[in-house]
């Protein structure tokens, strides 16, 4: 995602069992976030977690799957960019089955690309046009 949409990266399980393991040792919440480069808020949440559940995984998210993965919204705006002008894109070839065009439009939104380009100038009218040439005058 190109424009200004937050991405959120989640930590993976590797790097939460080191951060539990030096809160464990008895180190400072801001320390480890400190050496980890991440907010003090994330750090004590995880330990949080860990104290009451005794486990660190992160629990998946309920909801409807995504049609596309991360790499076929990126092909999706690589091929509206490569043919500007064409109306539809082909995204079977994206994914290997058909997608929604509402999905794509999501996804072009997404990558900033819209359908419709921007105005030169504030198109005058007569009644702008004789007002000018008098004040001109």
């Amino acid at each position: 995602m190109a424009n200004n949409q937050s991405v959120r990266r989640h930590l993976d399980a590797f790097t939460r069992g080191r951060m539990i393991g030096k809160l464990e040792e008895g180190r400072s919440v801001t320390s480890v976030a400190a050496e980890f480069g991440i907010a003090p808020s994330i750090v004590s949440r995880l330990w949080r977690q860990f104290q009451t559940t005794g486990t660190a995984i992160r629990g998946f998210s309920s909801g409807r799957p995504r049609g596309t993965t991360p790499a076929d919204d990126r092909y999706i705006v690589l091929q509206a960019r490569r043919n500007r002008r064409e109306k539809s894109l082909d995204t079977t070839q994206a994914t290997g089955r058909p997608i929604s065009r509402f999905t794509v439009a999501r996804r072009l939104h997404g990558g900033g690309l819209f359908a419709r380009r921007p105005v030169r100038c504030v198109p005058l009218t007569p009644a702008h046009r004789r007002r000018r040439s008098l004040w001109c005058r």
